[in-house]
């Protein structure tokens, strides 16, 4: 790996000798959940916030978009800023802000309020972002460090596969309000597990500080950015809007129902991508990156069909579930620490325009044009994957020590 493989404090066997720590590993994978649980729940209760507040799906879909925009414009400068933080501290006080802004989310009928601290929310999820994957790999042994990034980073497809359909379910029993007061007190929780749990580590000197954007000049840095910027687009236009796009279908009714076959299958991908991210690194980025292509052209094509859009649930679940640790990995062994800021920064920012572009869309063209987008970006994201093998997906990892 060319990022430095320091390890925590209390952590004094060899690298090679050690387990994995999993009570540590969970509670940051939790911390994942909670950022993008956060931040794509709106999503699942999309028309009855719109309703409560007062304005379209469409501005309401916009509260997902502020969020990803404040993620990724904060994320470099925030990570300059606090580079000399402990590093516990900065992950408390973003997990905090979490708890306060669903708290405020909960309560308001302000719409303009509302989208103040989805905003603040943002923010922290930066500081989150920015943490998780350098934990993970100070916490593992070198041969171990695919696995302790896949732990860490479940929480992300485990928010949008599970987290997202039991608030969609909740909400739809009891209210969206009470869905973000559960939330705030599962934030709660995990700010005393991590306080318990996770180790500190103390920030860097500014001596030792790389700049940034010279990572962009890394073999393989910019191919992996462009596609994490395409697949996190496509999957935001589709996801942002899935229950319009659901309702335009005559699935609405369904809604919890096809987010729960798509969270299972993601739970699938999660686990076959947490036991061969170390060995098939560029293998699974492949049929990730396919099988979400599939999933598009049936929803494009055959989205009248009951039966196609479950199986295009399935096959878009399978390619999503491990896609957050595959192109972690990617960009971490391309460029480092300075590669996994450049990350969170295109991933928000991209995560921000599906939003974005998702309404534009539905205002000009409407529902049915999701697919054919996720399918006019997905293509050129499997064509990059495969041709870039020398640095970008490389089919042996460097630098990587085999397992015994």
């Amino acid at each position: 790996m060319s990022a430095s493989q320091t390890e925590l404090p209390g952590t004094s066997l060899p690298a090679e000798s050690r387990k994995l720590p999993m009570s540590p590993l969970l509670a940051l994978s939790t911390a994942a959940f909670m950022g993008i649980l956060t931040e794509a729940l709106p999503a699942g209760v999309l028309p009855e916030m719109a309703r409560d507040l007062s304005v379209s799906e469409s501005a309401m879909g916009q509260s997902l978009t502020i969020y990803a925009i404040a993620t990724g414009l904060s994320a470099i400068p925030l990570s300059v800023t606090t580079a000399a933080w402990a590093r516990k501290k900065l992950l408390l006080l973003a997990v905090l802000a979490f708890a306060v802004a669903n708290t405020v989310t909960a309560l308001s009928s302000s719409y303009p309020l509302t989208m103040v601290f989805r905003l603040i929310a943002g923010v922290a999820a930066a500081a989150v972002w920015a943490e998780l994957v350098g934990y993970a790999r100070r916490l593992a042994p070198p041969h171990l460090q695919g696995r302790a990034i896949a732990i860490t980073m479940a929480g992300v497809p485990l928010a949008l596969s599970l987290g997202i359909p039991l608030g969609t379910f909740l909400g739809g029993l009891f209210g969206w309000r009470l869905t973000f007061g559960l939330v705030t007190l599962v934030s709660v929780a995990l700010l005393g597990w991590i306080f318990v749990s996770v180790p500190d580590a103390p920030g860097k000197r500014p001596e030792a500080r790389e700049p940034i954007l010279k990572a962009l000049a890394l073999p393989g840095v910019s191919a992996v950015l462009f596609v994490v910027a395409a697949y996190v687009l496509a999957h935001n236009i589709l996801y942002t809007y899935i229950a319009t796009f659901l309702d335009e279908n005559d699935m609405g009714d369904s809604r919890d129902v096809v987010l729960l076959v798509f969270g299972i299958a993601s739970v699938v991908s999660i686990l076959i991508t947490g036991a061969l991210v170390d060995r098939r690194l560029r293998q699974l980025t492949i049929v990730s990156s396919a099988l979400f292509l599939a999933a598009a052209v049936l929803l494009a094509l055959l989205a009248g069909n009951i039966v196609v859009v479950y199986g295009a649930m399935v096959l878009w679940g399978l390619g999503w579930g491990g896609v957050t640790t595959l192109l972690q990995t990617d960009v971490t062994d391309a460029g480092g620490d300075r590669g996994q800021a450049l990350l969170v920064t295109t991933w928000n920012s991209f995560m921000a325009g599906g939003g974005a572009v998702g309404g534009i869309l539905l205002g000009g063209i409407g529902p049915d044009s999701f697919a054919w987008s996720v399918l006019a970006l997905m293509a050129p994201v499997l064509v990059v994957v495969v041709l870039a093998r020398k640095h970008a997906f490389p089919a042996k990892r460097p630098d990587m020590v085999e397992a015994a």
